[in-house]
């Protein structure tokens, strides 16, 4: 069993809707940088991407690639500028996509403290 010098994840883009998604437990894939499964040995890289290209071919998700993650803070978190972007959501608004949603989420555990 090699260690990978860099643990990974996998990403797509779910067909239906186009958002960024990465692939969870289970074969699941989440909408969530968060919620990503991460994989540190080669062994479990092959099993994530034959996970991956199985759900590219039923047409689940479109062009699954891996990427490099780190934890930070506890959370999985993408090395690559452009891989964290797709993560966050736009730079210019940042009332839309999924750092708007994070920041409602704030607010509202915020309210209920």
């Amino acid at each position: 069993m090699t260690t990978l010098k860099t643990p990974i994840a996998f990403t797509a883009n779910n067909l239906l809707d186009g958002e960024a998604v990465w692939l969870g437990r289970n074969g699941a894939w989440v909408k969530s940088v968060a919620s990503a499964n991460v994989f540190s040995t080669e062994d479990e890289r092959k099993i994530a991407f034959e996970a991956a290209a199985r759900a590219d071919q039923e047409n689940l998700v479109v062009e699954p690639y891996e990427i490099e993650v780190a934890f930070e803070s506890g959370q999985v978190t993408p090395l690559k500028f452009r891989e964290r972007i797709r993560a966050t959501g736009p730079t210019m608004r940042l009332d839309l996509g999924k750092q708007a949603e994070q920041s409602a989420a704030v607010e509202i555990a915020a309210a209920a403290a």
